[in-house]
């Protein structure tokens, strides 16, 4: 059994491709049939992915456009996966965290962010949403908070926060996740499920890999998640609002750039090598200077930008010193720094 969120959709016409039926014609050649039987895949394969991940339909028999034939075939061949949600939390500012279950009992987290509009002195908002706030979200949800009667009544952007993995084998000292040590790679359909599930729940316009793992450490799987996040017959996510955070992984980095154009976003957290590596071990193999370098290589679309995440330690990497250092540190990198109290 294959399951439906770890194929692309070209993967999905290939699978569909020798259930065509093509009539043919006087004087078609088998490259002209071929062609035909490609066609009407490829039309089968948009009006399959709009199903499921725009209408968010998971029973085979609902998609009444599609024959009994290929119906069939589907259920018999191809599931639509889900996650279990094993528990949700909901904070007072909106953020709400969800505890999924995986098929092998193991457990990853999602967390939905929400950034509210400024609300003017006459009560109304001040500006229009975010430019991202309602791309790609579903018709149901555009518009909507995640719940009413939070603080703030109005989101102009929220961000799901994903996992990559079943722990992480970074031990980055101030990660909860780091310390459990890393358990397994997420599969395909296993990310793009957790952004499915709670494109279910609200109209989800960011995509951030910063959960659970290291994103680059499961590479091949990650960027191949992000082909089908960014499929405009999909969840149709743009490039823009698609973000890969990473520890420094230097060579993934590199190979990123080349493999799927989306945001990157770094995990510094320190002015020196020295601190640094006393809080990221991954720092003792790509250092600072490397892994800078490979950011100035990055390629970087027009008005687009690196994030520099800093979670600032009392005391080790919080001064004013701190502070000049990475300013020089990253000049002349399209960049904005995240700082972020411990």
């Amino acid at each position: 059994m294959i399951y439906f969120q770890s194929l692309t959709k070209n993967e999905l016409v290939a699978l569909l491709k020798p259930l065509s039926r093509v009539k043919a014609r006087s004087g078609d050649t088998e490259a002209d049939l071929d062609l035909k039987a490609t066609k009407q895949a490829r039309y089968r394969a948009q009006q399959i992915f709009h199903w499921v991940y725009q209408r968010f339909v998971t029973d085979w028999d609902e998609m009444s456009d599609l024959s009994k034939d290929l119906r069939i075939w589907l259920q018999e061949n191809v599931q639509i996966f889900r996650l279990t949600e094993r528990q949700s939390r909901q904070a007072l500012d909106g953020t709400h965290k969800f505890l999924w279950g995986l098929s092998d009992s193991k457990t990853i987290e999602s967390v939905i962010i929400p950034a509210a509009l400024q609300e003017k002195s006459d009560g109304a908002f001040d500006g229009e949403l975010d430019e991202a706030s309602d791309e790609g979200a579903s018709p149901a949800y555009a518009g909507r908070p995640v719940q009413e009667g939070v603080a703030s009544p109005r989101w102009s952007r929220l961000t799901a926060c994903i996992s990559s993995q079943v722990g992480c084998a970074m031990a980055c000292k101030f990660c909860l996740t780091g310390i459990q040590g890393l358990d397994r790679h997420l599969q395909v359909h296993e990310i793009v499920t957790q952004v499915y599930e709670l494109r279910r729940v609200a109209p989800i316009t960011n995509i951030v890999f910063m959960g659970m793992g290291e994103p680059l450490h499961n590479f091949e799987n990650v960027v191949k998640a992000c082909e089908i996040l960014l499929d405009q017959d999909g969840l149709n996510f743009s490039k823009r609002k698609v973000t890969i955070s990473t520890s420094g992984l230097v060579p993934a980095i590199e190979e990123l750039g080349k493999r799927v154009d989306v945001s990157l976003a770094i995990s510094l957290n320190g002015s020196t090598d020295e601190q640094r590596s006393a809080v990221m071990p991954v720092n003792k193999k790509w250092n600072i200077e490397a892994l800078l370098d490979a950011c100035r290589k990055f390629p970087l679309g027009s008005h687009r930008r690196i994030t520099f995440e800093y979670v600032m330690l009392k005391g080790l990497n919080d001064s004013l010193e701190d502070a000049a250092r990475l300013v020089k540190l990253i000049r002349g990198i399209p960049s904005k720094i995240n700082l972020i109290p411990f």
